[in-house]
């Protein structure tokens, strides 16, 4: 009967954001749900009725299509609250925590919301106790808008349908068998970030508990995989670097399948480390394999992640590139948008079937953004290393212009990093009345190191033509970040004014 079910779910074609924890309560009646370190816990039938009922009270307050500001704390709520949003018929707009005033009166504004939640238990404790019906909505009309980090201006609103936010459910998904999943999986990802919010869709579809970390120390993450003995774990890369400076290697994280890393570009050595931190098995004949790690690729223009690379417990052919999942395709482009010879370096365009509708209120920006086919520019760089997989070079803003030569910022910082006294790097462009731009660089250093900016450049001189090399480097125990933990380099520029 419930195989039945969950063949019927996966077939329907009026599928909601609204309507899915419901939906899923219905084939997976009792499963947990999600865990906070606090001791709280819930159920997919919990979830579905305290949704229903905070939908009810939202119906009576919310005409359709209007949007709502979701200011809860990051943590599930924060996600059940968008659901219930969504299931009265309006927008959810969900905010980060770690979002300034300022910042989150700006999308308040340019939302247009009208109402705002800011607790979510006394939102269902008003509701009533049978709850209603989902909202009837076209699975096409936006059911959230998610606004841009902003590392590159003013935060944008991305409007993004039901449709691209329910993509996970499908046969594979439901029908995993619960024993393989039930010891769940362990992030620390932001709520209202499209990674964090897509990552408790699909793990709800799995079914899959997700033990959330709301806030993101690395000693209290390592705790939460210990204590949890999670299969999986997802992250951002800082928050893998931070991890390991944190002491990753010397916790028992054997009982990690898979590592996933999403946001950013994570180098292999990295990914290589945690694969050996978790579990291990051996196969016939003595021969020990690693766990396996899942690197993503996606935005919130792109509704997710819509390209993956896998690096397996064992070598495989073609795994050091992303490939596009499902129907994505992808083109590189040059300036003009005219695609480039095989090889060579242009922007990354992408088309999906979960493509953001467009930027709320700036049709200038999204024409400039999508065009009339569907392609979607990126702002990455990227070279394609097969018919249908590509490699990452990095910002297409992240690009220097220097006495005409080009120098990629992210090659540039990969070269700092491979200092042992170096953790992170930034590398940018400082004007200059000259040559357009000179690299410069702020360097974060390895915990107990002493560093000097002098060698620094040193190494990079040995490594990089000269032009490459930054001509300035400073030092800072810690670098400004977004919610989702990307280093923001327009806050860097203003250590290099000099007047």
């Amino acid at each position: 009967m419930l195989l039945t079910a969950r063949l019927a779910l996966a077939r329907t074609d009026d599928l909601t954001l609204g309507s899915l924890l419901g939906s899923l309560a219905a084939v997976r009646p009792g499963r947990l749900l999600a865990t906070e370190p606090d001791g709280w816990r819930i159920t997919i039938d919990e979830a579905a009725d305290a949704v229903s009922r905070a939908a009810a009270v939202l119906g009576e307050e919310v005409a359709p299509g209007e949007r709502v500001l979701v200011a809860e704390p990051n943590g599930y709520r924060l996600f059940l609250a968008t659901v219930a949003v969504t299931r009265a018929g309006a927008v959810a707009v969900p905010v980060n925590p770690k979002m300034t005033n300022d910042e989150v009166a700006h999308v308040a504004d340019d939302s247009g919301a009208t109402h705002r939640i800011d607790d979510w238990n006394e939102l269902v404790a008003r509701g009533p106790a049978s709850g209603g019906s989902a909202v009837a909505v076209d699975r096409a009309a936006t059911a959230v808008l998610f606004y841009t980090s902003g590392t590159t201006g003013a935060p944008k609103g991305a409007e993004l349908s039901h449709r691209a936010l329910v993509r996970d459910v499908g046969p594979g998904s439901l029908l995993v068998p619960g024993p393989l999943v039930q010891r769940g999986c362990v992030s620390p990802l932001p709520v209202a970030h499209i990674a964090g919010f897509s990552l408790l869709v699909r793990m709800a579809v799995m079914g899959m508990p997700v033990h959330l970390v709301p806030r993101f120390r690395p000693p209290d993450t390592l705790d939460r995989i210990e204590e949890t003995r999670a299969m999986m774990f997802v992250g951002v890369p800082a928050m893998y670097r931070m991890m390991e400076e944190a002491g990753a290697a010397e916790r028992d994280l054997s009982s990690v399948r898979v590592w996933s890393s999403a946001a950013d570009a994570l180098p292999d050595e990295v990914a290589e480390a945690f694969q050996s931190y978790g579990s291990t098995l051996t196969l016939p004949g003595g021969r020990r394999v690693k766990s396996t790690f899942v690197d993503g690729y996606g935005m919130v223009e792109l509704g997710g992640g819509v390209a993956t690379r896998v690096l397996a417990p064992f070598d495989l052919p073609g795994t050091g590139s992303l490939r596009p999942q499902g129907s994505n395709e992808v083109q590189i482009l040059d300036d003009e948008g005219q695609p480039v010879a095989d090889g060579e370096v242009g922007e990354l365009a992408v088309r999906g079937p979960d493509t953001m509708r467009g930027y709320h209120g700036n049709d200038a920006e999204s024409e400039r953004t999508l065009d009339a086919e569907g392609w979607l520019r990126t702002g990455d760089l990227a070279r394609m290393t097969g018919r249908r997989s590509f490699a990452l070079t990095g910002r297409k803003k992240d690009v220097i212009k220097h006495g005409g030569y080009s120098v990629f910022a992210r090659e540039v910082e990969r070269v700092l990093e491979d200092h042992p006294d170096v953790a992170e790097a930034a590398v940018l462009g400082k004007p200059d009345a000259r040559k357009g731009a000179t690299p410069v660089a702020v360097v974060r250093p390895t915990p107990g190191c002493d560093l000097d900016p002098e060698a620094i450049a040193a190494h990079a001189g040995d490594r990089l033509s000269d032009y490459k090399v930054p001509q300035e480097i400073l030092v800072r125990d810690e670098l400004p970040r977004t919610s989702t933990d990307k280093v923001v380099k327009r806050d860097l520029l203003e250590l290099f004014d000099d007047g």
